[in-house]
């Protein structure tokens, strides 16, 4: 492709952009984000050829990398005999899907209702305790992100929630957060003995009849990759069966390889009611997501109609893409790879970046899933303004890198076929953006 074409090619895409496309979570007359044409593997290029290493998984879902050929191929295969089909009927490609799903759950989960993304996911999971136990009132955290629908934007806590504010009976808590406790906490021990307290309050408080569900990402994504600590989920566990109340677990961004488990829920000593899944299930390729129900709730539906559906569920371009991600994610040890990368590669540069860097206040993760919380002052834990945020942003995309920064953190989230020798590559860039992108500040 000459240069003048590929100019040609790249102004047409920025200018149709421009004129015709709305987009999320973002005011309009911003200027245009990156122009993307291909990909491969942790790699994807613009109509230049530039190319970038991407260690966002783009929204945190990429995890088999981009353009996996067997995933490609099971789509074009499921294209060529059939391309859509009503969800009330019978289609191979969608019972295959949910039976390798319901294989990596816990034992007594048989059942997957299959939604668009991890937004409805989530409020049908909402919709489900809701039925199941006859009450109303939904528990989640602030530090949280949960979807851009009705109730599930409204149990989301950080800022989105707020103009959004529609659904009815949500309450928000505290959850564990050591770095920046909300319990004058000093050790993991100590800030899961006390969120755990905290939650206790909160159920007494709000009448525990009148709760039908807690609603946790496993590990909080968006909100910070704060791994729960020792004793934690269990503690939310047994509060919750004590009040008969349902533990949904969101692992729409955690699950499927990211924290290098299957569930990352596998790590902690706790058995959900519920899981809410999406993003890495097929790594985005085509939109999917879905509750895995365990047989108790399940039941409830048996000769009631449970009152929800989408024109897409278990769509068969999605289901076919499942299947092959997923197999392809066990014959390649995918799942083995992010373990083993956030181990030997991952954590330990990311701590000897901290060691070099001021400005790195913590590090934290496991699997293909960390954040690096940047401040402007290690004793004050001050987070780094969103100025010195946006330079450090601008100068790692410059250098060929496309990041994850949310507030004052980098998320470190390449896909989990990430290689140590792009672990490598990626740090560098993030050395020498922290050695050069904040000279001047303070």
């Amino acid at each position: 492709m000459t240069e003048n074409l590929v100019g040609n090619v790249d102004e047409l895409a920025r200018e149709l952009d421009r004129d015709h496309v709305f987009h999320s979570w973002s005011a309009q007359a911003q200027p245009p984000g990156l122009t993307i044409a291909s990909g491969s593997g942790c790699r994807v290029w613009d109509h230049a050829g530039r190319e970038y290493l991407d260690f966002s998984s783009q929204l945190v879902n990429v995890n088999i990398g981009h353009q996996h050929p067997s995933v490609v191929a099971a789509i074009k295969e499921q294209a060529e005999l059939l391309t859509t089909i009503a969800p009330s009927t019978v289609n191979l490609a969608r019972g295959q899907a949910a039976k390798r799903i319901v294989g990596r759950a816990p034992s007594g989960f048989d059942k997957v209702f299959f939604t668009n993304g991890g937004a409805d996911a989530n409020e049908n999971a909402i919709r489900m305790a809701r039925l199941h136990t006859g009450r109303d009132k939904i528990l989640s955290t602030y530090r949280s992100y949960h979807g851009n629908t009705g109730a599930a934007i409204v149990s989301t806590g950080d800022w989105r929630r707020i103009p959004n504010e529609f659904a009815r009976g949500h309450v928000h808590f505290f959850g564990p957060y050591l770095y920046r406790s909300e319990f004058w906490a000093t050790t993991p021990e100590e800030e899961s003995e006390r969120a755990l307290h905290h939650l206790r309050r909160v159920i007494e408080a709000e009448g525990p009849s009148s709760i039908a569900a807690i609603l946790l990402e496993t590990i909080p994504g968006t909100a910070g990759i704060m791994l729960p600590p020792p004793g934690y989920l269990a503690g939310v566990r047994e509060l919750a069966d004590r009040h008969g109340i349902l533990l949904i677990l969101d692992e729409v961004m955690c699950g499927f390889g990211r924290s290098g488990r299957w569930f990352a829920f596998d790590g902690y000593d706790v058995r959900p009611d519920l899981i809410t899944f999406a993003k890495g299930v097929n790594s985005g390729y085509i939109p999917a997501g879905g509750v895995i129900i365990s047989a108790p709730i399940a039941a409830t539906f048996d000769e009631r109609v449970f009152p929800g559906g989408l024109t897409y569920s278990g769509h068969p371009l999605a289901m076919a893409s499942i299947v092959a991600t997923l197999d392809a994610m066990e014959s390649e040890g995918i799942v083995e790879n992010a373990r083993a990368i956030g181990e030997t590669e991952i954590g330990p540069a990311l701590a000897e970046l901290a060691e070099r860097h001021e400005v790195i206040g913590e590090v934290r993760g496991e699997g293909v899933f960390w954040a690096v919380e940047l401040v402007a002052d290690r004793a004050s834990r001050e987070p780094l303004p969103a100025a010195a945020m946006g330079r450090i942003k601008r100068a790692l995309i410059d250098r060929g890198l496309l990041p994850f920064v949310q507030d004052n953190r980098i998320h470190v989230v390449p896909p989990c076929v990430v290689t140590p020798e792009e672990v490598a590559e990626a740090v560098a860039i993030y050395d020498e953006v922290l050695s050069t992108a904040l000279e001047g500040e303070g």
